[in-house]
């Protein structure tokens, strides 16, 4: 599988804009400029890009892993806080709110981990990654 998206930039750093477009069209000609990564302009930016990518990716790895062990989850929802540093992507801070009937805290826990460690784009980061959980199972 192979999936794209086009960034188009014109004029400088600071003082430029561009716009990005992915192949499924979700974003087309979607705004990013300075403004939009470092201040509070309307638009996004690569960092909430790569945080909606690792949650959603993490998510997804976790509902596969909790179907494997034989749970269904009434809903998972993660934030991932993308910090950027110095230049620098220095780490993903994946926060999840769970709600899965029957699951032991220490199974649901470890079924976390491994989905930390696993899903594609927490392989591809070099940056930190942590994790905070927890468990709604009424």
């Amino acid at each position: 599988m192979k999936r794209y998206s086009t960034a188009v930039w014109k004029g400088t750093g600071k003082d430029g804009q561009g716009h990005l477009t992915s192949e499924s069209q979700t974003l087309k000609n979607t705004p990013y400029s300075y403004n939009t990564r470092f201040e509070n302009e309307i638009g996004t930016n690569p960092e909430e890009l790569l945080a909606a990518a690792h949650a959603g990716c993490f998510t997804m790895q976790l509902a596969f892993y909790l179907q494997e062990a034989g749970y269904k989850a009434d809903q998972l929802e993660t934030k991932s806080t993308i910090k950027l540093e110095d230049s620098v992507i220095t780490s993903s801070d994946l926060k999840l709110k769970a709600s899965i009937k029957d699951i032991s805290k220490e199974e649901f826990g470890e079924l976390v981990e491994k989905a930390k460690n696993n899903c594609p784009v927490s392989k591809l980061f070099k940056a930190e990654i942590s994790i905070h959980h927890t468990l709604n199972s009424e």
